[in-house]
């Protein structure tokens, strides 16, 4: 059952691993890379890696992972084990800590599960991961990952997990066969060796390399309009030592200027987390109160600004560095260690000895943090509550597509500057401020009801939803030519709604006769009367005067300006009579 580690299509680091022997020992187990170490206590930790997440799936199969992950530990049943199973963006781990036997135990379980799901609890489980995806909630930064990445690849962790309503058991069942491998596995064990019984078997295959990232942002840095209190910033950076060191140093800066000097947070902090082989993801936030929400933008931004101009203390560095080299003082440093380098392993990351690390930490110089906060900034994405920070020199990121399609216009019945236009290549959305578009050839997804609602996702995040009861003439024969034109492979059939649940147009509100537009109608009919009335007499008045007093240099001019003195109030109610009566016809 053990054997020498080899190499599984050029992605396992073997130099690394021979340069760890005496901390961090490695074996196959049933072909599936092994690391342990052993730790202190009789009992031990576990963990199988599968190189497979979220950022693997499409949005119309969002969730077949993570049905995957529930599947394969549903026989483990109700157990005093602490066990647990976690589906992230780039892989899928099976976690357990217990006794020996109890390890084997489990692993063998979920080994067994993975080649054999309970394909009768399918539909049991999409509901419970729908229960559990209601009361996740979606946190501050739940939406950074969709405007950067749009919907797909590592921008799906935004989303619902839609595929729990429409995935088939053979797409399940395909996906486990094909991603839960032994080619595509790393297993850690806080042990001194392998345990005995341990029975790993699982289909070969192939490693999958991490996806490749996508971009749905045009111009960075960029920013985003966000919920109250809060201000979060996310970048893109190189995988290194001296960028993992900066994320400690702008945590330690934006807590110290934010909280410890301005009073505006309670909350400042950073961190960096892997993303995939070559890059990691900085993400730093801060929390305030609504009347402190412009003070916090305007410090986060300083902070950052401080950094990039190099305005970096060594005393800064130094208190970052001494916190991380004391990660290698700790008793048991192999066992430590085995998650990270099971993880390094599994994505193609090199592997560093603690000596190397030790090395790396002590070269950082603050030109280094210089460097990479200049880079952070450079590929930032800020969401900040309320107004824009157009002035510190970030561009919003696109609210609009770039174009829309061509073809037959629907117009809103809620508001007459709206309109939806369904054509043979996409549909779009047509508003004051621009079009929103989604192209049939780039649908990430397209959910439908059978009441004929549709909503299509585009990879780049914009959404449109047709709602035949909002838009004049979506007519049945409109909807199958937009489901013809959908490819099949992105279309989520949703189940019907309630009746109470389907959008009406909004009713706009009625002009009361007394107070509204009719009552003004009729007021300004009868002063209309009484001008021209009172105009009349004064004509006639002025001429009975003028033939009395001939004597008068010019008595003709004076009945002409009495009459148009009269006049003007007559042309100015009728103008409002006119408009009174413009606007009831329009609503």
């Amino acid at each position: 059952m053990t054997t020498n580690l080899h190499q599984h299509d050029g992605v396992d680091d073997l130099d690394g691993l021979a340069a760890l022997e005496g901390l961090v020992s490695h074996t196959t187990t049933n072909g599936v890379p092994t690391l342990y170490a052993p730790a202190a206590g009789k009992e031990i930790t576990a963990g199988l890696f599968f190189r497979v997440g979220r950022a693997d799936e499409t949005l119309a199969t969002a969730g077949v992972t993570h049905l995957v992950e529930h599947l394969a530990l549903h026989r483990l049943g109700l157990s005093d084990l602490h066990y647990n199973g976690a589906t992230a963006n780039a892989y899928t781990l099976f976690h357990v800590h217990g006794s020996e036997e109890e390890v084997v135990e489990y692993l063998n379980s979920v080994c067994a599960g993975l080649r054999d799901l309970p394909m009768e609890r399918l539909e049991t489980e999409r509901e419970i991961l729908r229960t559990e995806a209601a009361g996740r909630g979606g946190g501050p930064q739940h939406q950074m990952p969709l405007w950067r990445y749009g919907a797909q690849g590592y921008g799906l962790s935004s989303y619902n997990e839609l595929g729990t309503w429409s995935l088939t058991p053979d797409q399940v069942r395909h996906w486990a066969e094909t991603r839960f491998t032994s080619d595509n596995a790393v297993l850690w064990i806080t042990s001194d060796r392998v345990p005995e019984g341990l029975d790993l078997t699982l289909p070969r295959g192939s490693r999958f390399p991490a996806p490749a990232a996508t971009s749905a942002l045009p111009v960075t840095p960029a920013y985003i309009s966000g919920d109250d209190g809060h201000v979060v910033l996310t970048s893109v950076l190189r995988r290194s030592t001296a960028a993992s060191v900066f994320a400690d140093v702008l945590g330690r800066a934006l807590f110290q200027d934010l909280r410890q000097e301005g009073g505006y947070s309670y909350s400042a902090e950073a961190d960096y987390s892997p993303r995939d082989a070559e890059f990691a993801t900085l993400t730093a936030y801060a929390d305030a109160l609504p009347q402190k929400q412009d003070a916090v933008v305007g410090g986060f931004v300083d902070t950052l600004a401080r950094l990039r101009a190099g305005r970096i203390e060594q005393a800064e560095l130094d208190s970052v560095r001494g916190k991380l080299l004391k990660v290698y003082d700790a008793p048991d440093l192999g066992a430590a260690v085995l998650p990270s380098y099971a993880l390094s392993l599994l994505l193609g990351h090199p592997l560093l000895t603690p000596d190397q690390h030790r090395a790396e930490l002590n070269a950082v110089t603050t030109q280094d943090l210089h460097e990479v906060a200049r880079q952070a900034w450079d590929g930032a994405l800020l969401q900040v509550p309320g107004r824009g920070v157009d002035w510190a020199g970030l561009t919003l990121a696109p609210q609009f597509s770039t174009a829309a399609v061509t073809g037959t216009r629907h117009q809103s019945l809620e508001d007459e500057d709206v309109a939806l236009v369904i054509g043979a290549e996409g549909v779009s959305l047509l508003t004051p401020r621009g079009p929103v578009t989604v192209r049939h050839d780039a649908c990430a997804a397209m959910t439908t009801r059978p009441d004929g609602a549709r909503t299509l996702t585009g990879h780049d995040g914009f959404s449109v939803t047709v709602e035949p009861t909002l838009y004049k003439g979506v007519t049945p024969d409109r909807i199958a030519a937009l489901d013809a034109a959908v490819p099949g492979g992105a279309i989520v059939r949703m189940p019907a709604r309630e009746p109470d649940h389907i959008p009406q147009p909004r009713k706009r509100p009625p002009t009361a006769p007394s107070a509204g537009a009719g009552g003004s109608v009729g007021g300004w009919t009868a002063a209309l009367w009484l001008v021209g009335l009172l105009a009349a007499a004064w004509g006639v008045l002025c001429g009975v005067i003028t033939a009395d007093e001939s004597a008068m240099a010019d008595p003709e001019w004076d009945a002409v300006t009495g009459v148009w003195i009269m006049e003007l109030p007559l042309l100015f109610a009728a103008w409002k009579l006119f408009a009174a009566r413009r606007r009831r016809t329009r609503n």
